[in-house]
């Protein structure tokens, strides 16, 4: 089984390089956005089920075509943003860093937005391992993508606090990329060499709630309430575009405030959106956590931020949050 979920990871990895062709520059009234997998991304379905980018773009007299794709991975959201195939990359703050950093003083790629916040976990099947200090050779250990993800990073900050900055890829060896809802479904069969997986809602539920699957690390333990998943798009997008750019950040706040007063129709949304194979039920139960929040406004990214220039992931060190997101009319208030 695990082969075969190598090769539908490297088949999406194609599908996803295929996206990387140049494309023509966007003219004022297109938006073409990038998501991947989980609730995490909620907002998005929201204002993509309520065509709220085209309302907001109507109220100020522009008419909006809006594309969507998927893809899987830090590597191949930044990688579709640099080549002008998306406008909009959803990912982890992770990959936004990276980004950030290798585009300073050039394409000036920053934040748009939180997708809220959210503890991600750490999950595995394998009853020896009970902290990351028991992962061994045998392991393996599914992330989106390995080294750059927003999961690896939370892995490196757990190692660094382990063994120290100097150690702190000493997992890095035992992950592999493998898209979210395969993950998942290895790890409940079992029987294959993955036997965990660094995961996000609403997988990381459906996992523990198998008898044979643990938490191993929450990153709210290890960081305390953070967004780990965010939206970002290059100075230019947003300097040509500022009628589309506007609408897109309305659209996302009336979604966030969509989301904290109708879980329940939120909930719907995702399902019929995404066509997950999970219960309104068990959703809502997921959306009612007090721990999860859906806002636009990042919370408690610094400290990977500082973490990742202190063991030379990144080159610029950012003086704070607010050098890495965009400041708008809506001004974002994080941290």
């Amino acid at each position: 089984m695990f082969k075969r979920i190598g090769s539908l990871a490297a088949a999406l990895g194609l599908a996803g390089s295929a996206l990387l062709a140049p494309a023509a520059a966007q003219a004022e009234g297109q938006i073409r956005i990038a998501e991947q997998f989980g609730i995490v991304y909620l907002l998005l379905n929201v204002v993509r089920d309520q065509h709220l980018i085209e309302k907001h773009g109507q109220a100020d007299g522009l008419d909006i075509k809006v594309d969507w794709t998927q893809l899987s991975g830090g590597s191949a959201v930044n990688d579709a943003l640099l080549s002008g195939s998306v406008d909009i990359a959803g990912a982890g703050v992770g990959p936004l860093l990276t980004i950030w950093d290798r585009t300073h003083g050039r394409q000036n790629v920053k934040g748009v937005a939180s997708l809220g916040n959210f503890p991600y976990l750490l999950v595995s099947n394998n009853p020896n391992v009970k902290t990351i200090a028991d992962f061994t050779e045998k392991d393996r250990i599914a992330v989106p993508a390995v080294s750059v993800s927003v999961q690896s990073r939370f892995l490196q900050y757990a190692a660094a606090q382990q063994w120290g900055d100097k150690d702190y890829n000493r997992l890095d060896k035992y992950t592999v990329a493998v898209p979210h809802p395969d993950a998942s479904a290895a790890l409940i069969s079992g029987g294959t060499e993955l036997n965990a997986h660094f995961s996000n809602p609403p997988f990381q539920e459906q996992e523990i709630a198998s008898p044979n699957v643990h938490t191993v690390l929450d990153t709210y333990d290890l960081l305390g309430p953070n967004s780990p998943t965010v939206l970002f798009a290059t100075e230019k997008f947003r300097n040509d575009n500022p009628k589309t750019y506007h609408a897109f950040i309305e659209a996302l706040a009336e979604a966030a405030d969509f989301i904290q007063h109708n879980k329940p129709a939120a909930a719907e949304t995702y399902i019929r959106v995404t066509h997950a194979k999970v219960s309104q039920a068990d959703l809502l139960k997921i959306l009612d956590n007090p721990k999860y929040e859906f806002s636009i406004d990042p919370k408690g990214t610094y400290k990977l931020a500082e973490f990742m220039y202190r063991v030379g992931a990144i080159k610029n060190k950012p003086a704070s949050w607010q050098d890495y997101f965009f400041q708008d009319a809506r001004p974002l208030k994080g941290s």
